[in-house]
């Protein structure tokens, strides 16, 4: 029997890391994301009954924000209900990863303010918590999405100082990435299936993204009404 978990709400303890000393006091926001080509942004996934993530700089925060919040969610439930042989090493690492996902979603929360979207209700039936290949194979995949969406951002970013912040989040969503393809295969921190022959990763554009991403989700995300300008 699966145990119930709310994660939306979380129960990490965030004191012994403020996300705002990590990010930077200064940075009124992080805008990320976005698309690895302009052709691809002209596709945009469009669901009338969707949350929106609006336009502009806070169209991309509110992007950034619904994956932030997926991811968090995710690995909420992993600590939450520990899949059968989890050793205390992964613990330890899947914890730290809950904690640094949960200060990314209450950041982005807190940088938009207003402006933010609700929370979104996401929907894990497909992924068997009690299962070790499942859960490590569903963290991979939000991992090396997060990353991908995350390199598509750089053209789309106005602020300079954004686009600093932006490389340190995916500098640490790069290292998750890491660490869980190497606890699925020892010696596969860098997989094939995400650096090219350039040893450059591979990015995604918003539609790819929220395409993969509202599979996991209740509340779908659209793109809509972003008004992208090349």
């Amino acid at each position: 029997m699966k145990t119930e978990f709310n994660p939306t709400t979380g129960g990490a303890n965030m004191a012994r890391r403020s996300f705002l000393r990590y990010a930077g006091a200064g940075a009124a926001a992080i805008a990320v994301m976005g698309a690895a080509s302009c052709s691809k942004d002209k596709v945009i996934p469009n669901n009338s009954s969707a949350t929106d993530i609006g336009m502009d700089d806070f169209g991309i925060l509110n992007y950034a924000y619904a994956l932030e919040q997926l991811e968090a969610a995710f690995y909420l439930q992993v600590v939450a209900t520990p899949y059968s042989g989890m050793s205390s090493i992964e613990t330890a690492y899947l914890t730290d990863i809950r904690d640094h996902e949960v200060l990314h979603r209450d950041f982005f929360k807190k940088a938009l303010g207003s402006k933010a979207i609700g929370a979104l209700t996401p929907d894990f039936s497909k992924i068997d918590f009690g299962s070790r290949n499942n859960v490590l194979m569903a963290a991979k995949a939000f991992e090396d999405l997060g990353v991908q969406a995350y390199d598509g951002a750089g053209y789309l970013i106005k602020d300079a100082g954004y686009l600093t912040i932006a490389g340190k989040i995916v500098s640490v969503e790069a290292r998750h990435a890491a660490l869980i393809s190497n606890l699925i295969s020892p010696g596969s921190f860098v997989p094939a299936d995400q650096v090219n022959s350039d040893g450059l990763n591979k990015a995604a554009s918003i539609a790819e993204v929220l395409a993969q991403a509202n599979t996991y989700l209740k509340t779908k995300v659209s793109a809509v009404n972003y008004n992208y300008k090349p």
